[in-house]
């Protein structure tokens, strides 16, 4: 073994060498991020083949850094899909950045448990940048926030707030055993399946999220809500919550928010808006009527590790009146009472999770370092690059759009193409390692998906994936 790798007796490792090593990993980090483009996006490998490659039983006694380094880069590494390579154009592209870096090193240096006040003061950070991210939303200050890590996460927390709300106690007395209704939720049918995630979670089942049908564009159908909403009144059921999307995951569709919640009120029902991605378009002025009925939802959601370049993973929940989520999981045990209740916010009251990660050091390193304009600059990039591609898919007269193009998201497939072969075209494009794109389906049809979002990708990778693209049409390999 080598010494000078070795662990000291009983502690760490000598900080000597520690700051070796994080030189060493430091420099490694800088010259990845320059040199990604020049990396297979994906890697050509056999599933299993890091599990083979790697010992089988944990390890006795300490390994010189330099072995596990060997093996990194030898074995870990050529396993790696490349999310931030500027041709990585699947699902909302990635949000690495080099603040959001520096970021998650100093967050895991300190190692903090941000669940209280006490055990980190610092997590007044977390209701620094929920308050800045609010202004930036254009929410109401009656809404107040705190940080998680997915948008499912957070849609199981507001849906939590919302049953309780409907079914008082629940978290005394729980479902069973209770003269309760049957509490319904819904949700178009492009939203994401966290829905159902969360009505299994909660009790509520997964057969009473009722999916509404979307127009010519993907959106929520308002007559066809209203005629599911009236259908299970009139069977005794409680129409419990809708949950409208800003985004949509596969072609990135705008629900119509302020009708929604105008029937909503009408029936009692929570509105729970899950903006995880689309969210961010409210940073630009020109899209302000994004923002159409925001202010009237019971919660929010939105990831600003999607367009606001915060890394995986940080997502914001935003409740009207934040004490009915407190009311649902705030729970002190007696080996916490004396770190509890040193301030207006522990945040541990506001969810399941006990232990927090320091996310918002994150948020508040990368946020200062852009500054709103800097982030919206590159998002009318990506806005750009979007239209961009699009226009060149119409011009080329082989491929139809599938959605409207609003946001960084395109859907196309080409003419006379199957089912199965818009399928094998996307597996065909991403087996040779030079961009990643992912598929979906909208109304029954393939869609191939190219998602932009990386401050990495510049005209220049898009017009190489465009290329690819064409290419790959022109080879006679799939029957219409």
């Amino acid at each position: 073994m080598n010494t000078r790798d070795s662990f000291a007796p009983l502690g760490d490792i000598p900080i000597e060498n520690f700051r070796r090593q994080l030189h060493q990993v430091a420099d490694w980090i800088a010259d990845y991020r320059a040199s990604i483009g020049d990396r297979a996006v994906s890697p050509k490998t056999e599933a299993g083949a890091i599990v083979r490659a790697l010992p089988s039983h944990p390890p006795e006694q300490p390994e010189p850094f330099a072995n596990i380094w060997n093996d990194f880069e030898g074995i870990v590494l050529p396993g790696m899909v490349h999310w931030g390579h500027p041709q990585f154009m699947g699902y909302f592209g990635s949000t690495t950045t080099g603040p959001g870096i520096l970021a998650e090193m100093i967050a895991a240096a300190l190692n903090v448990n941000a669940m209280t006040w006490r055990t980190s003061p610092a997590t007044e950070l977390e209701t620094v940048v929920l308050r800045w991210l609010r202004e930036w939303l254009g929410l109401p200050e009656i809404f107040e926030g705190v940080v998680y890590d997915t948008a499912s996460i957070s849609t199981l927390h507001a849906l939590a707030a919302a049953r309780e709300q409907a079914a008082t106690i629940v978290r005394e007395s729980g479902l069973t055993g209770r003269d309760l209704p049957v509490f319904r939720l819904y949700t178009s049918d492009q939203a994401h399946s966290s829905v159902e995630k969360a009505a299994i979670t909660l009790g509520l089942g997964e057969q009473n999220v009722r999916r509404v049908p979307t127009d010519a564009a993907f959106r929520m159908e308002m007559s066809a809500l209203k005629r599911f909403v009236e259908q299970d009144l009139d069977r005794g059921f409680k129409p419990l919550a809708v949950v409208a999307t800003v985004g949509t995951t596969s072609s990135a569709s705008v629900d119509p928010i302020a009708a929604i919640a105008r029937l909503c009120g009408k029936h009692g029902m929570w509105l729970h808006i899950d903006a995880a991605y689309g969210g961010g378009l409210a940073l630009l002025p020109e899209a302000a009527a994004i923002r159409e009925g925001w202010a009237d939802a019971d919660s929010f959601v939105i990831n600003p590790h999607k367009m606001l370049f915060v890394p995986f993973d940080f997502s914001a929940l935003y409740v009207r009146e934040i004490a009915r989520l407190r009311r649902v999981f705030a729970l002190v045990p007696d080996y916490l009472g004396g770190d509890s209740a040193r301030a207006d916010v522990d945040y541990m009251d506001y969810g399941v999770q006990l232990g927090r990660r320091f996310r918002a050091i994150k948020a508040w390193l990368v946020w200062r370092s852009f500054g709103r304009e800097g982030m919206a600059a590159r998002i009318r990039e990506h806005l750009r690059l979007a239209r961009l591609f699009a226009q060149w898919l119409e011009k080329d007269g082989r491929f139809e759009i599938l959605a409207p193009v609003t946001m960084g998201v395109v859907c196309f497939r080409p003419v006379g193409y199957s089912e199965e072969a818009c399928g094998a075209l996307v597996d065909q494009l991403n087996a040779n390692g030079e961009t990643y794109l992912t598929r979906t389906k909208l109304h029954g049809r393939v869609a191939i998906r190219l998602g932009l979002g990386n401050v990495l990708t510049t005209q220049r990778h898009v017009q190489k994936v465009w290329q690819l693209i064409r290419v790959s049409i022109e080879q006679p390999r799939f029957p219409s």
